[in-house]
């Protein structure tokens, strides 16, 4: 795909992802639309084994943007980062096509480990508000990953994974439309949880009340022998 193409393309993305976007114009002060400019020419530079001036490059992308990608990482088609300050994406890191992050996202490694050492994520996935991706596995296709998680196994395909360290609390295996990327309405396993406990307590409880009538019951018999 040449500069102009890329341009259309870059337009497409965010306008159809950011509701808040009037014209075409408002796409060239977009930090996410910036920065992958900044990353195209850094890994291109990267790939022909001009580390330092792709890291030039990369780093003037952050001082503009606050977003770090190394110009190592590879990144497919359609990718979109909403707001964007603070998204960190390591050298190894590996994204498919049509994946959203969100302000504060890191998808990092967890030591100085050499070879891949940061995460695979696959295709249509969203990662919300200050999760953080830590480690080499994958992230399967059409998976949510909700705000402030803590993700550091592999995530089956189709999942919502939530909370620190992240779970999955829901399975889907469907394809994530764009319309239905809402990282606000995800399930919250503490609340689930609480419910549960709750419940539970009620059940004791009128086991208890059932036993102490019951106990009253054969006291009374015995007292009328």
């Amino acid at each position: 795909m040449g500069f102009i193409g890329f341009i259309r393309e870059e337009i497409k993305v965010i306008r159809e992802r950011d509701p808040a976007i009037h014209s075409n114009m408002e796409v060239f002060l977009y930090p996410s639309f910036k920065i992958m400019i900044y990353y195209r020419i850094a890994h291109r530079l990267y790939a022909k084994k001009h580390y330092f001036l792709a890291r030039w490059v990369s780093q003037r992308g952050v001082r503009k943007t606050g977003i770090e990608i190394h110009p190592g990482a590879k990144i497919g088609k359609g990718f979109f980062i909403d707001h964007g300050n603070g998204v960190i994406i390591g050298e190894t890191t590996i994204i498919g096509d049509n994946v959203t992050l969100y302000q504060g996202v890191t998808l990092g490694g967890t030591g100085k480990e050499h070879g891949k050492r940061h995460p695979t994520i696959g295709n249509n996935v969203m990662i919300s508000t200050g999760a953080k991706v830590l480690g080499s596995f994958t992230i399967g296709d059409n998976s949510k990953i909700g705000a402030g998680s803590v993700v550091l196994s592999e995530v089956p395909p189709g999942s919502t994974v939530v909370g620190v360290p992240g779970r999955v609390v829901k399975r889907m295996n469907v394809s994530l439309p764009q319309d239905e990327m809402d990282h606000i309405d995800l399930p919250d396993p503490v609340m689930e949880d609480l419910a549960v406990l709750q419940h539970e307590n009620e059940e004791l409880t009128n086991r208890l009340l059932d036993l102490e009538q019951q106990v009253r019951e054969l006291k009374r018999a015995q007292r009328e022998k």
